[in-house]
């Protein structure tokens, strides 16, 4: 119940946030219980977790695609991107320093643009 829960989510709950969306499905559930499934989620790799600097964990299910996160300081809104040229400079990168680029995590804070500036963010989810 608690994958199920996870995989419907669009957000990034924290474990209140998944323990209150599984009780609304199953009363019963302890919080407890929702604190030692998502440690096993995480630990097997069929979850992410994030701090994303509000002081709380936060979970997504394992994405397929890499993606990466911009993050609205002022309302704490996660938006996933994708961006092929940022992908690129990072592989460039690590090779000007002598790696091979395995893995990495990108989380980007901002605030919003003001919208009289004429310029708006994209990708928003």
């Amino acid at each position: 119940m608690i994958a199920r829960v996870l995989s419907d989510s669009v957000d990034h709950p924290d474990v209140e946030k998944l323990h209150t969306r599984a009780v609304a499905i199953d009363p019963g559930i302890s919080i407890a219980t929702v604190y030692r499934t998502v440690r096993l989620f995480e630990e097997a790799g069929i979850l992410d977790r994030h701090d994303f600097g509000d002081g709380r964990s936060r979970y997504e299910a394992a994405p397929e695609a890499h993606h990466d996160h911009m993050i609205d300081v002022e309302s704490g809104k996660v938006v996933e991107f994708v961006d092929p040229e940022l992908e690129s400079l990072q592989r460039q990168i690590a090779e000007r320093l002598g790696f091979r680029l395995v893995d990495h995590r990108m989380e980007l804070y901002g605030v919003k643009l003001d919208s009289k500036s004429g310029l708006s963010s994209r990708n928003e989810s």
